[in-house]
Formats: C-alpha cells, structure tokens, sequence
C-alpha cells in the first residue's frame, strides 16, 4: 500500500482504539528513513552539508563558543536502517552542540525564585514551543553552577528515568537540571527535523539507558547516537509533510473523541429508556444493531432491573413471599434466635429505597441466611495428611468462582465438619480494608470435594436453598453492592464487612415462582452479553491487525 492510497481510505481508521497514536509513530518512522517524501536530485548532498557542519564546529571550539566533543564516523554495523543515497550517517554530537545543566543546593534560597526558568525532565512533554518552569534560579546560581544556556529554538532531551526521550523546543531562554540534554544545532541542521528524530527514536534511546531503579542514558551515549541527516532542502519538505500527517492524526483523534461522546450520549438514553419501561418488549433499548453498550453495563442494568421486579411479569397466581416465609419461620431448624439475632419484623425502616412490586417482601440476610466466618489462615497450617482445599479472596469475584488457583489447609479435627461448603453457600468478600473487593459474591455448586473457606470469605447458608440465586443478583448489584459498601465503612476509615455486618443486610424477596422466571431471564440475557463481549474483543482484536498491518506494508513499500 503506498502513502496515497492509505490517505484515500483515512477515514476507515477513525474507529479503530489507538489509531491516531500508531500512525503518529509510523509517520515519524518513514519521516527518519527517507520514505515520506521523494528525495531531489536538486538538492545538495547531506555529505556535503555534514562537511560544512565540521567546518563551522572547527571555527566554533577556536573562538571557544562551543566545547570540543570528538566523534567517530558511524560503522556499517551501527546503522539501524537504511536510508537514501542522498543522506549520511553521522551521530548527534556532530550536528549540534550539547550541554546539560545541574540542581543548586536545596539550602541556599539565593539561588531559587530569580526568574530564570529552569527545565527538569518531568517538564518535557514533547511539545514544539516549551516556555515557563515549575521553579526558577538566579543569576547567582547560574554563575556558580555548571550550566549550559540554552537559547530560544533549541532541542532538549530527557535523559533520565520514566522521562527518557522526551524531547521539546524552547521556545524562551532556558537553563535545566542534571536530567536534560540540551542542544544547538549548526547551520543546515533544522531544530524540528531534530525534534522529529527524537521523537522516532524514543524506544531505541529508552534501549541504550543503564542502571537500576533510575535509569539514565548519559551525554556520552546521546552524542554517540546514530543521526540520520538528509539534505538541508529535503528537511524542510519532511517537516512540512510531517506537519500534514500530524494534523490528519489530529482529526482521527477529534472524530474518535465526537464518535464516543456521541456513543456514550446514545448509551444512556438507551439504559434510562429500558429503565423507564424495563419490560421484555423493551429489550431492543439494550440490544440494538446501531449502537453496543459496554458488557459491564449490559450486565448491571439487567441486574439492577430484575432485582426490582422490573424483568419480567408478575403473576397474580404467584404465591406472595410472606407465606413462604412464614413456613420457613416454622421450620424448628429454621426459626427465630439462629445466628444469635432474633427476626426483624420491619426491615423496610432501612432498605433500600427501593418500591418492591405486589408480593414481594423486605427481609434481613439473617432471617434467610445462616452466617459465619471461616478458617483463620496460620503458619502451621501446613497442608500434610489431613489438607484440604479452601476458597481465598483471590478465588470469589461478583457472580464467578476462580478455581484455578485454589490451594489447601491443614485443618484441625473436626473442622471439616463444621466448614465444608455446600451447594447453593453464598460467598461474601468482608474486603479486608480494600473499598474495591468489599462485597464481592459468588454461589458455590459444589465444584470441589470437601472444599472450606477462609476467614476473609464470608459463607452465607440459605435456610431454603431455592432463593440463593435470587439473593445472589442483588448483592451483585449495583444497589447491592452500594449498600454492602456503606455498611463496610469503618470508623479508622477503612472498609470491612464482618459477619455481624451481612446479617443485618436488608434484601429483597419476591415469591419464588417469580424468582425462578427473573433468574431464568437473566441468565438468557447474560449469554446475550458474554457473546456480545466475545464479539466486541474480537472485532477490536482485527481493527488492531488491520491497522498493525498497515503499519507494517507502509514501511516497507
């Protein structure tokens, strides 16, 4: 594909995720390699521009303006492409002069706020017109320091730490700290074909860095680098070319930017439509062929609707939920006092604020759920003879088990008993001070033999096994999840839920005819949204190939 037929088909790129930065870097790439413009036959030889470069350089160290920095010519094994006949090879130090700066001491206030900005590599930011500083010194400390000043079109680079080969020009007078790499180019030597080299070589300068936690790339290495320069004429039609593409880059930025503020718009009036009238009819508002709402959306809409009653239909025929759990209250084992608290008899007073459709009813976990924490994790508990496997915080996330990782406990006799998990236990995250894991819930359906659970996992056991799927939705709701989140705040202002917390957690019961259609809906939605989030990480997995195989036929063409 050459340069003109990509440019016809620009547009097409706009949807695709880091398009516009992609092509930045591929533009600067052929930019550097001599293939964005066509090279004249009328332009002046860059050997012999290079030769009235070291001309002015001589003339510059004898009348002392510039310090000596020797160079040697590039060998034919550092060359890190090829480039056309009308270029040279040569290095950095041999097309400008470069000088770095310092930091005065930190105690002496004479040599601070004088007016005279003052770079460090943190200010960088790849701009072409760098003016202003954090801090400013004075003349004092320019006179008593080792400093270079730089001047108004001057490029600098960073050499130090996560900033490396972050470049800039000033666009003011300017000295810098010990981090930047300032420079001059000679005669013949554009500052923005410069800065346009950087930019390109930006990994390859990260590659020569040394050192550990703060790694730098030195003056010496930075004038040793490999410049590629083209003629002095042909600079200038590569930074105008540039200038184009970087503008074009610009506006596949602005029409991605316009296309997902617009799809974010059409997003909520899709969600506060299914809202309004969350019936099945409605269904479409969420599922439409011009527009995807992301998964995680999908997902939280359709639970926050079902554990209203909003889903699916009521059916006067259903029985209401307080006979149910009248017959549950009756049940011996099942009756008032377990979990050390006797039934509420008005939960509503501090429910959500939620209107709960004819037949349902608000009721605590403990009237439901029998509550209790697991295993204390110890050193000693070393899995020997009598190890079995336990669930961990890294195991349960919202609505899924992860059993990959599950490793085992030495428990003591009798513990097994008294910790086995059972089918349809509900697993709650107490959060541990973490406000992001606090609440998390999962179901165990009795993957593991013999499988427990630890401390920082909460097991809540339905009295009636038939409504833990159904409780399961709200806690993984985004009204669940909020008010197990409000309760988890602690008064050191940590978050954690203990077991005394989720007993008292206020949760909506419909009639249990209805529960079975909410959870059978849900379920056929939710394979809706899993093959929906497949679809959308395979199309963006071929935009990102397609535009990575542009990338690629580019540079070679």
């Amino acid at each position: 594909m050459k340069l003109d037929t990509f440019f016809e088909k620009f547009d097409l790129f706009a949807e695709t995720p880091n398009a516009a930065e992609k092509l930045r870097e591929l533009f600067l790439e052929l930019a550097v390699r001599g293939q964005l413009v066509e090279q004249s036959p009328d332009d002046e030889p860059a050997q012999k521009l290079l030769e009235r470069i070291h001309g002015e350089r001589l003339r510059l160290i004898e009348e002392r303006v510039v310090r000596r920095q020797d160079t040697d010519p590039v060998a034919e094994d550092e060359v890190p492409f090829s480039i056309p006949d009308s270029w040279t090879w040569t290095r950095l130090g041999a097309i400008g002069d470069w000088g770095s700066g310092s930091t005065p001491a930190r105690g002496n206030q004479e040599l601070y706020d004088g007016g005279i900005t003052w770079l460090k590599s943190g200010e960088l930011n790849d701009t072409q017109s760098l003016s202003g500083s954090e801090e400013t010194l004075s003349e004092l400390a320019l006179q008593s320091g080792s400093f270079r000043r730089n001047r108004p079109g001057d490029v600098l680079l960073a050499m130090y730490g996560a900033t490396i080969g972050r470049v800039a020009i000033l666009a003011e007078a300017a000295v810098t700290n010990q981090a930047v790499c300032g420079c001059t180019p000679f005669n013949g030597v554009m500052n923005r074909y410069l800065f346009f080299f950087l930019l390109s070589q930006r990994s390859r300068l990260q590659s020569a860095s040394e050192g550990g936690a703060q790694p730098n790339i030195s003056k010496v290495k930075i004038v040793n680098f490999p410049f590629a320069l083209p003629p002095t004429a042909e600079q200038k039609r590569i930074v105008a070319k540039v200038d184009e593409l970087m503008a074009l880059c610009d506006r596949l930025n602005r029409q991605r930017q316009e296309g997902e503020t617009l799809h974010a718009a059409i997003i909520r009036a899709a969600i506060a439509r299914f809202d309004e009238a969350p019936n099945p009819s409605n269904l479409n508002f969420l599922f439409h062929n011009s527009y995807s709402i992301p998964p995680a959306d999908l997902r939280n809409s359709i639970l926050n609707v079902a554990i209203q009653g909003k889903l699916v239909p009521q059916d006067p025929g259903d029985e209401p939920a307080k006979f149910w759990h009248k017959r549950l209250q009756s049940d011996p084992e099942n009756g008032a006092g377990k979990n050390g608290s006797a039934t509420v008899e008005s939960p509503e007073l501090d429910a959500p604020t939620l209107p709960l459709p004819e037949g349902w009813i608000w009721l605590r976990i403990a009237d439901v759920f029998e509550v209790a924490g697991g295993i204390q994790k110890t050193p000693d508990r070393i899995p020997r003879d009598n190890a079995f496997p336990y669930l961990g915080v890294a195991n349960v996330y919202r609505g899924r088990l992860d059993l990959n990782t599950v490793k085992k406990f030495e428990l003591a006799p009798g513990e097994l008993e008294r910790r086995r998990l059972e089918p349809s236990d509900l697993l709650i995250i107490e959060g541990n001070g973490s406000f992001n894991e606090i609440g998390r819930c999962a179901m165990w359906s009795g993957e593991i033999p013999d499988c427990v659970h630890q401390n920082h996992v909460i097991r809540c056991r339905p009295k009636d096994r038939e409504i833990a799927p159904f409780i399961l939705l709200f806690l993984n709701s985004s009204v669940g999840v909020d008010v197990m989140q409000r309760l988890a705040i602690t008064s050191s202002g940590l978050y954690s839920l203990s077991v005394g917390k989720i007993r008292q957690i206020v949760v909506p019961v419909a009639p249990l005819a209805e529960q079975r259609r909410i959870i059978a809906k849900v379920d056929q939605l939710m394979t809706l949204v899993d093959q929906l989030e497949i679809n959308l990480t395979a199309s963006r997995a071929t935009a990102n190939r397609l535009i990575d195989a542009v990338v690629a036929e580019l540079k070679t063409a």
